[in-house]
This record gives C-alpha cells, structure tokens and sequence, in this order.
C-alpha cells in the first residue's frame, strides 16, 4: 500500500525545509515565494522498533519497514481557486495524496519573509481551507449540473440520491468548510470518494514554532475542534541533523519529533501494522484498520487472499518474549484463525493458502 501525504501551505512557513528534515533530501528552500514550484517527493520508512526487535530475534538477513511518501507541494495564495500563484498546479498536486499535511507559521523571524500580513495560523488554516472548499465547489456544481441533465430524461432512485448529497456538500463548501470534520452515512461516504474533493482528504496540521511561540488560544482552537495538530520547530531539526541524542543534550536542543510526526500521518489515516518475520527476512505490512485475515494475506501477496484457508497468528510481543515460534507455540501464544478474523495491529502472521 503506498501513502502519499501532500506538504501544503502559504509560501516560506517551512514546508521545504520540513521536506528535506523528514527525508534528509536536498531540495530548494531559497527564501522567496514558489521555490518549489515542481513537487517534490520522498519515500521515508515509518519507524518500528518490533521490526528491529525481532529480526535480531531471528537473525534476519533483512529487515523491511512500512513507508510513507511526502510531498513538498508548491506554496498556496488566495485566489489558489482561480489560478492565482500556482494555484491550478498546487490544487491538482494535492488531489493525488491521501491526506494533507498543513504547515502553519507560528514562528516569529524578520530574516524570512512572509507573504501574509500577520502571523496568524489560525487565519492561515481558514484560508487553506476556504481555497480548496472554492475548488470542491466548482467539481461539485459541474457535477449537479450533469446529473439535473441526466434526470431530465429519465431520474433514477441512485441519481436522486447522489443530487440529495450534492446538494448538501454544496451548503457545506459555501461557508468554507472542509467535509472531513462533517459525519456522513456510508452510503454517503461511498459516493464521496469517487469525486477525490480536496477537503474530503485527512488533515494534520504542523504548527511551526517553539512553545513559547504557540499561544494557548491558539492550542485552545486546535483542540476543541478536535484538529489533529503537532508542534515543531523545523528551523530546530533541521539545525539538528544528524546529531546524536547525547549530542543533543549537550546543546540544550530537544529529542527530534520528526518520528512522531510520521507515525502521527500513519494513524490519521486510519492504517495498522502487522509483521511477518523469519530467517529471510522481518517486514512490516500496512492495513487499513478492521481489515479481515484474507486481507493481510492479499497485502503479501494476491494469490493469498483469493486461495487463503486461515492464518497463525500471535502477538509480537509474546513472541519476542517466548524467544522462538516452538516456545510460544508449546505455551499456546499461536492461534489458528479464519476468514473472520480481524487483523490487530502487531499482530504476527503466517498465511495458509492453497495457492
């Protein structure tokens, strides 16, 4: 499964230089709007200690860990919708990921300039926002304009319902709103997907600055909207690349947040871990959370889940513990499942299949 998150925000608050903190990759981070005007994209590995744990409990000649694929997208203006900037560019670059990662300026430094005339995230969010509720809105009324036409020559009980739910994510995109902090039936949701809305997309937000920069209103906002959000200094992690943790210390400088942002992105987007291991090698699989057995089986390969017949399972940790599969299995730490069985995250399988 690959996972694209979309780095976005308003020229110069720090998306490039996040990018090349997360991917140590050099990339353009001249200080002046639309540097970034190609995206540019890096594959970074989501951190795991189980995977390292028990592939030296194996002596696994490798070791394979999940990844996610960033994105520094071009920076965004008002009037994005339009055209304005690179507007058309940064909307249709943004339409490819899986969930958006805004990068909010809360720091405070002449030496970078700043397209907007405050510091003011929260104004930066709405604005972030408001452009690509303008974009949605236009898909959305070319699409009620296409179904009315359909319905003229005939309406069908699917056409009235999808025209039900235009109508109604069109009210919501007029105020500006994203509809992922809006509740939808799964019917609903069913339909959503197919129209790849800009809004419709996860979000975290980055709050870019020191804590002394983040004011409690601010956190205060986050935090009663239920807005995922992480603050970090980039400027820090960057200035502290490649420092050991003790080197860290010596400095004053704090233990780096970039693997916490990761695996912050993995469960935004609703995913779970599982792992196979042996003497070949120990790997980390991506899931969707609720998936069935057959599915883990799929992720290894496609025969698996059409052929699958069930699956032994156990939890990393007991096997960790117990030192080898004979020893969890003589304590009966292995459980034989079937097609039911919803796979946990950490859990360790084997597949069965007669492909």
């Amino acid at each position: 499964m690959s996972l694209h998150i979309g780095i976005v925000g308003f020229p110069n608050v720090g998306k490039s230089t996040l990018f090349k903190a997360i991917t140590k990759k050099q990339v353009d981070c001249a200080n002046y709007p639309f540097c970034t005007i190609d995206p540019n994209v890096g594959v970074v590995t989501v951190p795991d200690k189980r995977v390292d744990l028990l592939a030296d409990l194996m002596h696994s000649k490798k070791r394979i860990y999940t990844t996610i694929e960033f994105v520094d997208i071009a920076g965004l203006v008002e009037g994005a919708n339009k055209g304005e900037g690179l507007g058309n560019q940064f909307l249709a670059n943004i339409r490819e990921v899986d969930a958006v990662l805004y990068v909010l300026r809360c720091f405070k430094d002449g030496n970078v300039a700043n397209v907007r005339a405050e510091i003011n995230p929260i104004k930066d969010k709405e604005i972030l926002d408001m452009e690509m509720a303008l974009k949605d809105l236009t898909t959305i009324e070319k699409r009620i304009e296409a179904v009315g036409k359909k319905m003229r020559s005939g309406a069908k009980k699917e056409d009235e319902k999808e025209l039900e739910l235009l109508q109604k994510i069109k009210i919501i995109l007029e105020q500006g709103k994203v509809l992922i902090d809006n509740v939808f039936s799964e019917e609903e949701e069913s339909m959503l997907k197919q129209y790849q809305l800009l809004t419709y997309k996860k979000r975290i937000y980055l709050l870019n600055g020191n804590n002394e920069d983040i004011t409690p209103e601010i956190k205060n906002e986050f935090e009663k909207n239920n807005w995922e959000y992480v603050v970090i200094d980039v400027k820090e992690e960057i200035d502290a690349e490649g420092l050991s943790k003790e080197e860290r210390d010596e400095l004053g400088l704090k233990d780096s947040k970039l693997d916490y942002l990761i695996e912050k992105c993995y469960q935004v987007l609703g995913l779970i871990t599982f792992l196979t291991t042996g003497e070949d090698e120990t790997r980390a699989w991506t899931l969707k959370n609720g998936s069935l057995a057959p599915d883990a089986g799929g992720a290894i390969h496609t025969d698996f889940k059409d052929n699958f017949i069930k699956a032994d399972v156990i939890n990393w940790e007991d096997l960790y513990n117990s030192k080898t599969y004979g020893e969890a299995r003589s304590k009966g730490l292995i459980r034989t499942e079937g097609k039911e069985y919803i796979i946990k995250d950490g859990d360790v399988i084997e597949i069965k299949s007669n492909a």
